[in-house]
């Protein structure tokens, strides 16, 4: 066979071979190559200075409540408001009818006048006295008499004035002014309704609570109520501009705790049924959103502003019974770190043990990595926190499917 005719029959054969061979070897080394790095988002352990707060659950009352009660009896003429409005102080809520107390006030202003009119007369009388008594006019008798008339001229005016000033009274008493400035109830009785004005059994007609400032109770543990007492004979506890020790309030609607107020005062011995102390605090309360009879939660301080390291509560991991986080490493791996944790600071959770400071710890991606793993670090920083975590989500979701794509060739070939 010539040189022409068998390159001609078998030089496509060997050209297909090297192909095969150079395939075979792609895919061989496709099949052993590993997986990719964990694509995680890592962030630097924070260190910072905060005061350790302990929350209560607590319930808001009004500074000062008042049952609106006339002194006065008669029909209810007028209402003078709506339910659940603001009234300030002195403003007319209900009408008793006044036409009674104004006869009397006007039979009382006569008798005022009708009692002047005998004292002048009588002082004229007495004035006179002492000049008929040395002529020898009358006699010592009615001398005295003249004087003695003009003494109870002078009682009988003041006793007039007296009688006036109780039916003026009782005329005023016939419009039923708020007491307090506040936020009114309903009206308990309407129009043309007769209310009793006597003393001990005087008709509700209504009730106010004051809406700003407001008191919040809470009931305070023994435990902590020791702490915070050593605190604040050391001059511990920070104040405020006024020297009044700051508590935050926060409703059930609420994330934070955005309402600042302050300790008005404990009281005066433990319950020996519970073991707690009854705290009261007050609230600035302008808006009116603190309204009487909530539940709310408080902060106390019970610690004094000291250095901490925060990481945030994502990053924190549950194996059995201990806390830990994933750090990572100088050659991109992670460590296993237990971790004994304090309270939860706005998101973040205080690391009382197990981490010094200079770390960065995997916040998202937790699940996918063990320790010792290989991992993609990406940095969460400041407002660009989400959008880290969801590259980070998309990287861990890419490079999954590159080893799916990576393993197919494989799968094919064993079929």
């Amino acid at each position: 066979m010539s040189k022409k005719l068998f390159f001609r029959l078998f030089a496509p054969a060997i050209v297909l071979g090297g192909l095969a061979s150079i395939l075979t070897g792609c895919g061989r080394a496709a099949a052993h190559q590993g997986p990719p790095p964990s694509a995680v988002t890592v962030a630097p352990v924070e260190r910072t200075d905060i005061v350790e707060w302990a929350e209560f659950t607590g319930r808001s009352e009004a500074v000062e409540s008042v049952e609106v009660r006339p002194r006065v009896s008669g029909h209810i003429q007028q209402v003078r408001f709506q339910s659940g409005q603001m009234v300030k102080k002195g403003e007319v809520l209900f009408l008793i009818d006044p036409r009674w107390y104004q006869a009397d006030h006007d039979r009382r202003q006569a008798e005022l006048e009708q009692a002047t009119a005998h004292l002048e007369n009588a002082r004229r009388e007495a004035e006179r006295t002492a000049q008929l008594l040395a002529n020898n006019a009358i006699s010592i008798e009615d001398a005295d008499a003249r004087k003695a008339r003009h003494q109870e001229a002078k009682a009988a005016l003041l006793a007039a004035k007296a009688a006036l000033e109780s039916a003026q009274l009782d005329l005023e008493y016939t419009q039923v002014r708020a007491p307090i400035d506040g936020r009114v109830s309903r009206a308990l009785l309407t129009e043309g309704n007769y209310v009793n004005g006597v003393a001990g059994g005087a008709t509700l007609l209504t009730t106010i609570v004051s809406v700003d400032p407001i008191y919040v109770y809470a009931d305070i543990d023994e435990n902590s109520l020791l702490k915070f007492n050593a605190l604040a004979q050391a001059n511990q506890l920070e104040t405020n501009d006024a020297g009044q020790i700051p508590v935050e309030l926060q409703l059930a609607d609420e994330e934070e705790f955005p309402h600042q107020g302050h300790i008005e005062s404990f009281d005066n011995r433990l319950d020996p049924n519970t073991g707690s102390i009854l705290l009261r605090a007050v609230f600035p309360n302008a808006d009116g959103r603190v309204v009487p009879g909530l539940f709310a939660h408080i902060r106390v301080p019970l610690s004094q502003r000291h250095a901490v390291l925060l990481v945030d509560e994502r990053a924190v991991g549950t194996d059995q019974a201990q806390k830990f986080v994933l750090s990572l490493t100088p050659t991109n791996t992670v460590a296993y770190r237990a971790v004994q944790l304090g309270p939860l600071v706005s998101g973040k959770r205080v690391v009382r043990a197990g981490l010094e400071g200079n770390e960065q710890v995997v916040v998202n991606g937790l699940a996918r990595v063990r320790p010792g793993m290989p991992v993609a670090p990406q940095t969460l920083v400041g407002s660009d926190a989400r959008t880290s975590v969801l590259v980070a989500e998309k990287r861990g979701k890419l490079n999954q499917d590159r080893v799916a794509v990576a393993k197919a060739p494989d799968l094919g070939r064993h079929e």
